[in-house]
């Protein structure tokens, strides 16, 4: 098990309740995925790895010294099942955020995880464009809420909160076939979290996807009203549309 150092408890809290970074513990039974997973999250801007754990024990001594904000937690543990340490959480007073990164993708599992309140569930292997997907809306959920003007959730926040909080199989519904709500989620991460407008190739590039698989889906978020165009005319060659965030927390 491994900590960052140096940082007292009630210095992290202070530092997270700032809005500064999320603080973020890996726990996964196997040393080197935890080990690829931490480097992936600290990839992206406003998140720190405060440690890993490889097992449930592991994981709940570390949460009862280092209060973290997001757990990605592994259902496959030595000691006892991801869903049990899930379970237990709730009881002792440590409350992180819980993202389930498994390679279990039977529907039981995903809908226990659902049940026992994780906010999302990523299924072995993933790249690390769609964990960025996952990690940035959950950031801009955080941000949203954090600096809301009034004690009283709007039904928009409120749709957020509870879209931030679906698996993967709910609200297929609501998208057209042949549309997967991994993917959508995954561009809507991408071009929520860009400080400038993204072409669709930019888009695509940091989402891992081809650029016609993120025009399609730029396209869908744009009917939606989530997500703004232009054109941009260049100097030479042709001119490019540039897409912007439109939606919640914009």
């Amino acid at each position: 098990m491994t900590g960052a150092a140096g940082e007292s408890a009630d210095a992290a809290s202070r530092r997270r309740g700032a809005g500064e970074v999320i603080d973020v513990l890996v726990v996964d039974d196997d040393p080197n995925v935890a080990r690829i997973n931490a480097a992936y999250v600290e990839k992206v801007p406003g998140f720190r790895v405060s440690g890993t754990a490889h097992s449930a024990a592991e994981a709940l001594l570390f949460l009862r010294g280092h209060p973290v904000d997001l757990v990605l937690l592994d259902h496959y543990l030595p000691d006892e099942s991801g869903l049990a340490l899930l379970h237990r959480l709730h009881g002792t007073g440590v409350a992180p955020e819980v993202i389930m990164v498994t390679a279990a993708r039977d529907t039981a599992t995903v809908r226990a995880a659902q049940r026992q309140g994780a906010l999302q569930y990523v299924v072995k292997p993933f790249t690390f464009a769609h964990l960025r997907g996952k990690l940035d809306s959950y950031a801009a959920l955080r941000h949203e809420l954090a600096t809301a003007p009034v004690a009283e959730a709007t039904q928009e926040t409120v749709d957020r909160i509870f879209g931030a909080a679906a698996v993967p199989g709910d609200g297929a519904e609501t998208l057209p076939k042949g549309h997967s709500v991994l993917t959508a989620d995954l561009v809507r991460g991408v071009v929520h979290a860009a400080r400038a407008p993204l072409s669709a190739q930019e888009v695509a590039e940091r989402a891992g996807l081809s650029r016609q698989t993120a025009q399609r889906y730029l396209k869908l978020l744009e009917g939606a009203g989530l997500v703004r165009r232009r054109l941009k005319h260049g100097e030479t060659g042709r001119p490019v549309h540039l897409y912007r965030w439109s939606g919640p927390a914009a």
